[in-house]
Parts: C-alpha cells; sequence; structure tokens
C-alpha cells in the first residue's frame, strides 16, 4: 500500500484499491451468518424429503388440525344428551341406505328365503333371468367382455378351467408338492343344470376357494357374465333337436 500526504496534515493515510487485497471484500461475520441462513433453511426440506421415504409406527406430524381432532361421540359411546343415553342415532323409520333399495330377490341375489312358522329358513336359487334383464346381443358381448376381465384367468375363456392361473398353479403344485384346487369346469353337467340365480350367487358372494366378486362387478355384469356362460354352455352342448325336426 503506498502512503499518500495530506497537504493539510503531515499523517500518512492508506487505502485499499479494487485489486488490492481485501478490497470490497464482505466482513466473515456476514458471511458466516448468510451461511448459517442457508443451511438452516434447507433443514425443514431435508426432513421433509426423509419423511416421504420413510415409514414410522407414529402418525405423521400434523400442524394444522381443523377437524381431525374435533370433539365427537366415538361409535357406541354414551351421552346425556338424549333420554336414551345413547349417542348414536337409530335412522328413521323406513330409511333405506343409499344402493340398498334391493327389495328384488331375483335380480339381487338370485334366491329366495322363505321362513315357516317354526323358524326354519329355505332357500331357493330362482332359475331364468330377472325380469328387468333383456336377454340382447348387447348383453352377451358386455358378459363376454366382463367374463375375459375377472373370470377367465382361471376359468379359461371357453369355460374349460384351464386359464392362465390353473396353469401356473398346477406347475407350482409338482415344483412345491402343494395343493390347488382347480377352476370348476363349466361345461360339466353339475354346472349346466344349476339355476341362473346359483351362478349369479356364485359370482356375487364366490364359492369354495373363489372369492366374491360382488364388490368388483355391479349386478347388470353379473347377470351379463351369466348370460355369457350359458352361451358358452350351449355351444359346447348344444341341444338335441326333436327327432324329425331341424336343429
Amino acid at each position: 500500500m503506498a502512503p499518500m500526504a495530506d497537504p493539510n496534515v503531515n499523517i500518512p493515510l492508506y487505502t485499499h484499491g479494487p485489486s488490492q487485497p481485501g478490497g470490497g471484500r464482505l466482513p466473515i461475520a456476514i458471511v458466516v451468518g448468510l451461511l448459517a441462513i442457508i443451511a438452516a433453511l434447507l433443514v425443514p426440506l431435508a426432513i421433509s424429503a426423509r419423511a416421504r421415504v420413510s415409514t414410522s409406527d407414529e402418525p405423521r406430524i400434523q400442524p394444522i388440525q381443523d377437524m381431525a381432532q374435533q370433539p365427537r361421540y366415538g361409535p357406541q359411546s354414551p351421552s346425556a344428551v338424549f333420554n336414551d343415553g345413547r349417542a348414536m342415532r337409530s335412522p328413521v323409520s323406513g330409511t333405506v341406505a343409499r344402493g340398498r333399495a334391493d327389495d328384488d330377490d331375483h335380480y339381487y341375489r338370485g334366491f329366495r328365503t322363505v321362513t315357516d312358522a317354526n323358524g326354519n329358513d329355505t332357500t331357493t336359487f330362482l332359475d331364468g333371468f330377472p325380469q328387468r334383464v333383456t336377454l340382447t346381443p348387447e348383453l352377451i358381448a358386455r358378459g363376454e367382455q366382463r367374463f375375459n376381465i375377472y373370470c377367465a384367468a382361471c376359468h379359461g375363456k371357453d369355460g374349460s378351467g384351464n386359464g392362465p392361473i390353473h396353469q401356473r398353479a398346477s406347475e407350482l403344485v409338482v415344483l412345491h408338492q402343494a395343493n390347488w384346487t382347480p377352476p370348476a369346469y363349466l361345461h360339466s353337467d353339475v354346472v349346466r343344470t344349476r339355476p341362473d340365480g346359483h351362478l349369479y350367487n356364485t359370482i356375487n358372494v364366490g364359492i369354495r376357494n373363489m372369492p366374491a366378486h360382488g364388490p368388483q362387478i355391479p349386478v347388470a355384469d353379473r347377470w351379463a357374465i351369466v348370460a355369457w356362460v350359458r352361451t358358452l354352455q350351449l355351444r359346447q352342448n348344444p341341444p338335441t333337436p326333436a327327432a324329425g325336426k331341424l336343429p
């Protein structure tokens, strides 16, 4: 640094040029402070990123509670508000839950249960299709599509019970000495002589190792699948024409 003399005061002064060491630099304290602030801002982001890919037995932190922790009565809890002491209220007489106006046994269940005077229930599977189901080419085509989605994996597209799941399971039985119940052969006399309501009920609630498909398949599509199964059976076992008559 070159000394500069003041003409009025004989005291040497010193200045820092931009190209000289220390010229234009921020103080160390400010630099450290800025770095600390940046690091602090990255901490929440790091915690959030870790939480997105990690698991925990504890519930997530919920900073905004809104209505999650509102005062309320639990199921079956008592209450002094009502005369009967119950918090849960009974539905008004005649109330029908949404989607449960299913008073047509034939259409919604495929069977009818009758209780005799002694309290014994007799269940009868109903044959034929309900009145609200009309057999049309469109219904059968819909049934084929739904059958191929939900049923063919086990029963095969032709109903022979040789679908890809059965084929793979048969291989595993040999390899691992496992047990496997083959899917039903839909062209057997047992299945062909069952009432239509029985087939519908099997789709709805399942049978033996076959799970229920009612939660996945709407009522109308269940009857469409029944129509397609009957079509497959007629293809495999066409009716014998009467003597002297053409089929």
